[in-house]
């Protein structure tokens, strides 16, 4: 072998070494960061998915960790033994990014798990429902995420334009319910495409979105709103985006019928639907539902819960500065809320939870519940629940039977919600429960 020869080949392994060292360096601190999180997920109860969550075949990645570095979730996968695994599936809000960072197509979304199912109206790729003409967007059917849902309000409308069932007899082409991000969407995008419509909403415009605590961080992405622009920004906070919602619908012209419940849609044996809300009826011959997933609160059913004290919500937390404040719950929702309220001064916080320690909520919000805790700004009442609600008090009874009367000005109750399965099927849709089935 000549001088040359061993010459390329000593700067051959050179580069190769200088390549593949960082890399392995790079893979085993992955590696070693998935043990940690997959300890912390099962210690927070993260471990079993919520709802939407990435699989990952085996058979077909490669391990590039591509995955892992654009999910803004962190710690959704992680990697062992060279492979891309799942770890806290819980944290998924389904963002799609892992699945369309992989070169070679090995994650897939999907709903509920082989354990835990997930109840999800039927739809098609067009978001049309097994009802022709009844469409669902947004969270209803199982996507949240702001962007996930502009995109469908989109791709729906799109697919409204482009069918042809448009122009007839009835007054409205498209009735949109729900103003959200999917409804807002669908909204705008009626506009560019010059069709007849109306959105009516239960509160005001932004939907559930207004309910979020104070200066609550929102995920999104930059994206292009029709009549408006491109949005840019990647992180923005609640107020910040009610204010941009108000500032679109000002410049776009929008109107939104707001303070309308929708009690039922019914479709007419010639075709077109009639829509009934409180004090009025519309006909129109498509129907986008936009109304979110959880959009009827679950309640108590207790004595008192009707009293104008309870709320399941919070906007403001300074309306409730030095109040006697009941929180009910012990999800990220209600805890977020008890930080809130008890960052306002002389606001005396009490947080109530059937369980005896907190399970699925995020590390970060367990960090600084436990922080309120010890500062004294907070305090749990473990293994109780509220029997009883009066006007100036309400009842909790320990899970050993014993009962404890707290001095109380507000309550808010943070149970979850529940998925307006009565409503749905008046409306004809049908609704399967998948069991680690494919999103789309």
């Amino acid at each position: 072998m000549d001088l040359d020869t061993v010459i390329i080949a000593v700067v051959g392994l050179a580069l190769t070494l200088g390549l593949m060292v960082p890399y392995l360096r790079r893979q085993r601190r992955m590696e070693r960061n998935t043990v940690d999180a997959e300890e912390a997920s099962i210690e927070y109860g993260l471990d079993e998915p919520f709802s939407l969550h990435p699989v990952v075949d085996p058979g077909s990645c490669i391990g590039t960790g591509n995955c892992l570095k654009v999910c803004p979730e962190k710690d959704v996968l992680g990697l062992r033994f060279g492979q891309a695994v799942p770890v806290s599936p819980a944290r998924c809000i389904g963002h799609g990014l892992c699945e369309r960072a992989c070169p070679m197509d090995a994650i897939q979304l999907v709903f509920g798990s082989e354990r835990r199912g997930v109840d999800i109206p039927r739809i098609r790729e067009n978001f049309e429902t097994n009802v022709p003409g009844l469409h669902i967007v947004g969270e209803l059917g199982g996507m949240g995420l702001i962007r996930n849902a502009f995109e469908q309000g989109r791709q729906c409308i799109e697919s409204i334009a482009a069918g042809g069932r448009i122009g007839g007899a009835s007054p409205l082409d498209v009735l949109i319910v729900g103003c959200g991000p999917a409804g807002l969407a669908a909204s705008l995008n009626c506009i560019e495409h010059g069709l007849r419509f109306l959105t009516v909403e239960k509160e005001d415009i932004g939907g559930a979105v207004r309910s979020y605590p104070r200066k609550k961080l929102v995920m999104t992405r930059p994206l292009v709103v029709p009549g408006y622009g491109k949005l840019p920004m990647r992180e923005i906070l609640k107020e910040e985006l009610i204010d941009l919602w108000d500032g679109i619908v000002q410049e776009t012209g929008l109107k939104v019928q707001t303070g309308e419940t929708v009690n039922r849609v019914r479709r007419l044996d010639g075709g077109g639907f009639e829509t009934e809300t409180g004090g009025s009826t519309y006909r129109s011959s498509h129907v986008v539902l936009a109304i979110g997933r959880r959009g009827v609160p679950r309640k108590l059913g207790v004595p008192g819960e009707e009293l104008p004290k309870v709320s399941y919500a919070l906007r403001e937390p300074e309306a409730f500065r030095g109040d006697r404040v009941l929180v009910v719950g012990g999800g990220d929702s209600a805890v977020e809320a008890a930080l809130a309220l008890s960052a306002e001064s002389g606001t005396t916080v009490h947080l109530s939870y059937r369980r005896n320690a907190f399970s699925r909520i995020k590390p970060e919000n367990l960090t600084r519940v436990e922080d309120a805790v010890a500062s004294g700004r907070i305090e749990i009442l473990w293994s109780t629940e509220a029997v009883r609600i009066d006007a100036r008090d309400v009842v909790l009874r320990h899970a050993d039977g014993a009962e404890r009367t707290v001095p109380n000005d507000q309550i808010f109750v943070f149970a979850g919600g529940v998925l307006p399965t009565r409503f749905l099927e008046e409306c004809g849709v049908q609704i399967d429960t998948k069991f680690g089935e494919p999103a789309r």
